[in-house]
């Protein structure tokens, strides 16, 4: 029987004793009234009694808490390294998840921004002056190498005879073009993936790490069993309890970081289909008006 029912079952045989001789005073009370300063104290003690009961009961899983924090103060230094390394790696996921949650979220305000201005202009300079105000969309690089390439091939070349009035200048290189926003696109998406690889290094890295405090909890323990020609739980408790903390810990560092890796990589695809789709409706717009 577990410690909590047997303290529950002498709680109700206290009730019930105390209910015994709270009706056996009142039975004798007409008798001898000199029984009512004994069943006072009776029924004082009974209270007491379950009080302390109650008390022992809910100091148990305070005492356990207590276990847990001096078993790791307590433990060795390869134990204390694991540990450490761990929580590092934990902290500096969170670090980056957070961080790329900010930005991830700023690229779809500016991105939707830049697109509503891009469709509703009727000159590439119109769309350029807006450029330095949403700068963290990865649109805003791709136009402006775009409008870069454009306006180079656009310009006279040193030398050339001048254009006749009203003439409309002409695109030299439409893949020169294409070129240039995709090499763009490849810049933008490597900001984009900045940092994102960290967390599939610590999704796969921590559990290892974990394993190996594991290991070496188990290899505590069976060092304490040859020691100590004992295999009795207080000799072999500390090591394994060592060797399941490394591996909760490897596992709370390792879930998250899987987690928001697929979840970043999946953003940084959509962001990649958007940029494409840009780089075709800016390559539609400049072959039908300088060609």
């Amino acid at each position: 029987m577990s410690g909590y029912a047997q303290n529950v079952n002498r709680i109700m045989g206290l009730t019930e004793f105390h209910t015994t001789c709270y009706g056996c005073t009142f039975a004798l009370s007409q008798r001898r009234t000199t029984d009512g300063p004994e069943a006072l104290l009776r029924t004082l003690g009974s209270v007491l009694l379950a009080l302390q009961v109650l008390d022992d009961a809910g100091a148990a899983p305070a005492a356990h808490s207590g276990d847990l924090i001096a078993l790791i103060a307590n433990a060795s230094p390869v134990a204390w390294a694991v540990l450490v390394v761990l929580l590092l790696f934990s902290i500096a996921s969170w670090a980056v998840i957070f961080y790329k949650f900010w930005v991830f979220q700023r690229i779809e305000r500016q991105s939707a921004a830049f697109i509503d201005v891009f469709r509703r202009s009727t000159k590439f300079s119109e769309v350029q002056a807006v450029c330095k105000s949403l700068g963290d969309s990865p649109l805003v690089g791709m136009f402006q190498a775009g409008y870069a390439e454009l306006t180079a091939q656009l310009k006279p070349a040193p030398g050339a005879p001048p254009a006749a009035a009203g003439a409309r200048p002409t695109l030299r290189s439409m893949a020169a073009l294409d070129r240039a926003l995709l090499r763009a696109s490849s810049i933008e998406l490597n900001k984009l993936e900045h940092r994102v690889t960290f967390l599939a290094t610590t999704a796969s890295i921590t559990p290892f790490i974990g394993l190996l405090g594991t290991v070496w909890g188990i290899m505590t323990s069976f060092q304490g069993i040859a020691a100590q020609g004992s295999s009795d739980l207080a000799v072999v408790a500390p090591g394994i309890a060592e060797a399941l903390i490394a591996t909760a810990l490897g596992l709370f560092a390792a879930i998250p970081a899987v987690y928001f890796y697929n979840h970043f990589t999946t953003k940084v695809k959509l962001y990649a289909s958007e940029m494409d789709d840009f780089a075709m409706e800016f390559l539609n717009i400049s072959e039908r008006n300088f060609t």
